[in-house]
């Protein structure tokens, strides 16, 4: 598979800049809130069946801060006209961490707008047993090192530093300014929206699919517990040993799960 090519879309005045790539129906892909990785092995196995589409949040990289966008659910907004511009609609949407918040805003504000929807370790709900790790309390360094379980894995270390690797001044910038950005929208209340639940409860007609590994750190059990409670329907599939990152974790376990449900859906169309 070749590489993704580097695009930029303007939605609302800002120029927002994407990766895309692959062949297939058009996959949403909302990264985490430390920002996209790369084009990593889950990416580039995916995209032998999925056009993903890979937008740089704003305030993340190469695209500008929205200023208008004061938390998530103003953010899930300006994505929703980013899938109006590209007339994506319905659009299966692959949402990871802080991304997978998005994603389930976008569809409780917007349900015809999405076909499937994937929620990875996703945040956006309050737990009422266990509390969302708070990252912003702790360094950079050990937010990164909280993230993972599986250092073994291929490319945990290579991304994500590990306990004895190495991350550049230049990439460590990047994820610091994540962070603030991070904290800009999600600060108070922290990761989550007391009303989503609620409004996350009329998605009779989407599919979802929440993936959870069950050592994940950051992310606490309840959270997967109430998204599984609210959505009518959602799926829960938890892999066993892993942290926060599943993709880069168990990346082969991973795009099984993500291709059967797109699949599944294919054949049901």
């Amino acid at each position: 598979m070749s590489e993704p090519k580097n695009v930029t879309i303007q939605v609302a005045g800002i120029d927002v800049a994407m990766l895309r790539g692959g062949a297939g129906k058009p996959l949403l892909v909302l990264h985490d809130e430390l920002g996209f990785a790369g084009w990593l092995q889950w990416a580039r196995e995916l995209a032998s069946g999925h056009d993903l589409i890979v937008p740089l949040q704003p305030g993340f990289g190469q695209t500008p801060r929205v200023e208008w966008a004061s938390d998530y659910r103003d953010l899930a907004s300006f994505y929703l006209q980013l899938v109006r511009e590209l007339d994506l609609r319905p659009v299966d949407i692959l949402g990871f961490s802080a991304g997978g918040y998005i994603a389930a805003e976008m569809a409780a504000a917007s349900p015809e707008s999405v076909a499937n929807l994937i929620l990875v370790a996703p945040l956006g709900i309050r737990p009422r047993e266990g509390e969302i790790f708070d990252f912003f309390a702790v360094t950079g360094r050990s937010h990164l090192e909280a993230t993972v379980a599986r250092w073994d894995a291929p490319e945990a270390s290579s991304v994500y530093g590990g306990y004895d690797g190495q991350i550049s001044p230049e990439q460590f910038q990047l994820f610091e300014s994540a962070r603030a950005e991070t904290s800009r929208l999600g600060w108070e209340p922290f990761m989550f929206s007391p009303s989503l639940p609620y409004r996350l409860n009329g998605l009779r007609d989407v599919r979802s699919l929440i993936i959870w590994g069950d050592a994940d750190r950051i992310v606490p059990e309840g959270c997967v517990t109430e998204y599984e409670r609210s959505i009518p329907g959602a799926r829960v599939e938890v892999l066993s040993g892993c942290g926060h990152r599943p993709e880069v974790e168990s990346a082969a376990e991973f795009v099984k799960l993500v291709d059967g449900f797109l699949g599944s859906s294919a054949k049901q169309v």
